[in-house]
């Protein structure tokens, strides 16, 4: 066995290390995000890279491009939120602009189109080799959690409140998911998130509205 296959049993269910390490680091990213710390993207970045690990381990193709396309994300995430906080700025968050959000939701809808049908065309998606009509819904999966994460990385990078709004959208199906493809700690980590995603939203939100109303009593 090498490392990456490296784990431990608990309750007759094997464990991966990179697995276990890499979500860990994936939940870490979410607190800090809910404290607007730079250090969300390095831990992001380090936790994608154990995650896509994992993923190629599990046979899950399509979670292995999340994870790759997360650390991409994480460096422009880093770069974006540097240059928020030159000169020793706050971050500026904000809620999203009807157009952004118009972005978003197109977005979602025509990516997860295009991309669950490149993942079955190319059989990049677990389910693509699962029969009809199960292989199609695991297919559609795969691609909504792939291109809602994306989106929800990309929002984030621009201080968008609404990026937590994305991800309780991608951790609904997330959780289940990560069941079904017996990667147990990454449900039960999808839940966790989801709870944290909520309090995120709160507290960007309550600050977002806080900052909006000292500028226009400044004004």
């Amino acid at each position: 066995m090498n490392w990456a296959d490296a784990g431990f049993e608990i309750f007759g269910t094997h464990v991966l290390w990179t697995d276990l390490v890499g979500n860990i680091a994936a939940l870490s990213t979410v607190l800090l995000a809910i404290r607007k710390s730079m250090w969300t993207w390095p831990v992001q970045f380090t936790g994608s890279v154990l995650l896509f690990i994992a993923s190629i381990n599990a046979h899950i193709t399509g979670n292995a491009l999340k994870q790759a396309m997360f650390a991409g994300l994480a460096i422009y995430g880093w770069w974006a939120w540097r240059r928020g906080t030159e000169n020793g700025r706050q971050l500026a968050i904000r809620p999203a602009r009807w157009w952004e959000r118009l972005v978003l939701i197109g977005f979602m809808v025509l990516g997860t189109a295009a991309v669950g049908l490149l993942f079955y065309v190319t059989g990049l998606s677990w389910g693509a080799t699962v029969p009809l009509p199960e292989g199609a819904f695991l297919v559609a999966a795969d691609a909504y959690i792939f291109v809602g994460s994306a989106l929800a990385t990309w929002a984030q990078g621009r201080a968008l409140v609404d990026f937590w709004i994305v991800w309780v959208a991608v951790d609904l199906v997330g959780v289940p998911v990560a069941f079904y493809s017996g990667l147990v700690v990454s449900g039960y980590v999808y839940a966790v998130f989801f709870v944290l995603v909520i309090v995120g939203f709160v507290k960007w939100l309550r600050e977002s509205r806080t900052a909006r109303l000292q500028v226009a009593v400044a004004q």
